[in-house]
């Protein structure tokens, strides 16, 4: 399964989390590192407008699916791929740091956050190691001096998993950074991941995620910023109903 922009493809790496854990281990285990982004409608709108961030996107080792709306043009596209949520990565992720004797960094949110998210993967994962936890100031520049000095901390771990939570487009910029900077590392881009392990924000009940709504929650909680990000979603799936049906 793929997404066009003019003359850059984005194409989705791994079909479920099962593959995609895989990948990773393979990677902590050999020290090689990658980018591991989460793909949905939201990225698709910026993506056609924001050449930075396609650009980054682009370098993206691991691209997989996160939203419903994707997986059924995947299924129209006759190249099915299953619904990976960044934030049903998390643990997943951690356990496999773990697992490889890989320490955690923890990037983005706030300091309490962050705080937070590390107590609470603490009890679920107790043998996982945290090397760092950087919380970025706000206005944070992916690609700035800031940006170059906390990669330059990362990169000081050595061989780890670095789970970024700065939301789109800064954490696949950022991670498409540390690909160059920090090449030792594994940056997982988790949106509010963090913000859920550490309860400042509320996910959707398991019950609502089943029944495909999820945005439906989340804009219920925040309809200002999210009623016309989801309309601009809404615009583009025409587009890639055709783009679907070319590519089987």
């Amino acid at each position: 399964m793929q997404f066009s922009f003019d003359t850059t493809n984005i194409v989705v790496t791994h079909k479920n989390a099962a593959t995609t854990i895989e990948e990773v281990e393979s990677r902590l285990i050999d020290g090689r590192g990658f980018a591991l982004a989460t793909i949905n409608l939201d990225h698709l709108t910026k993506l056609r407008s924001n050449p930075e961030f396609l650009k980054a996107y682009a370098k993206q080792d691991i691209v997989v699916t996160d939203g419903n709306p994707l997986v059924w043009l995947s299924h129209l596209a006759h190249k099915p791929v299953s619904l990976v949520p960044g934030a049903d990565l998390v643990i997943p992720l951690v356990e496999t740091a773990a697992r490889t004797n890989k320490p955690v960094v923890l990037l983005g949110s706030t300091d309490a956050a962050l705080a937070g998210a590390a107590r609470h993967l603490t009890k679920l994962v107790p043998n996982v190691k945290f090397a760092r936890s950087i919380a970025p100031v706000h206005g944070f520049d992916p690609t700035g001096d800031s940006a170059r000095a906390i990669l330059e901390e990362v990169r000081q771990v050595g061989p780890c998993l670095c789970l970024v939570a700065l939301g789109a487009p800064k954490q696949e910029i950022l991670s498409a950074l540390g690909r160059d900077l920090a090449p030792q590392a594994g940056f997982a881009c988790i949106g509010a991941g963090v913000d859920f392990l550490a309860g400042d924000q509320i996910r959707a009940p398991k019950w609502v995620r089943k029944m495909a709504l999820e945005w439906a929650w989340r804009m219920m909680q925040n309809p200002k910023r999210l009623v016309p990000r989801y309309a601009a979603c809404a615009a583009i799936l025409p587009g890639q109903f055709i783009q679907a049906i070319k590519q089987r």
